[in-house]
């Protein structure tokens, strides 16, 4: 997820900037990976949906290619979390994982890559509490159900 890993070029965005669609490249062959932000109930809130882009348009968010790119992959979808919010000011991006294991995995990332990710965003870890996601400050070795991020106001100093 590190921003200084490699991330896969040419990222597309559509033109209302809610979907980044981009090609892993591996020795399993190319792929087209999809992202997408959706709107929640919250309009303050988006889901960021991610997956292979299934020829009928549908995302598979459950496939497993092992096309071994996934920090190349992870990396490029948080390159669409940055574009995306620094178009949408003020909104939260709500992720989990379609397994737990994916869910552990984006944890890991986002704990390995705290650092420079708290300098550019709030992070927040989401566990289900009485049937709802509550949000607390995203520490390092916490299990978490889902995550939020938000950017950090983006100071101009002209």
């Amino acid at each position: 997820m590190s921003m200084n890993h490699a991330k896969y070029e040419p990222l597309l965005i559509s033109t209302d900037g809610r979907e980044f669609k981009f090609t892993s490249d591996g020795p399993k062959g190319k792929i087209q990976k999809i992202v997408q932000f959706i709107e929640t109930e919250d309009p303050s809130i988006y889901n960021l949906a991610f997956g292979d882009l299934l020829s009928d348009g549908y995302i598979d968010d459950h496939v497993k290619n092992d096309n071994k790119d996934r920090n190349k992959i992870l990396a490029t979808v948080a390159a669409s979390v940055y574009e995306f919010t620094a178009c949408n000011a003020g909104k939260y991006v709500f992720f989990t994982g379609s397994t737990p294991e994916r869910t552990r995995l984006y944890r890991i990332a986002l704990a390995i890559n705290l650092e420079e990710l708290s300098r550019d965003f709030e992070i927040f870890g989401m566990n289900i509490v009485k049937g709802c996601y509550c949000a607390k400050p995203f520490v390092k070795g916490v299990a978490y159900e889902g995550f939020l991020v938000k950017r950090k106001k983006i100071l101009s100093f002209m």
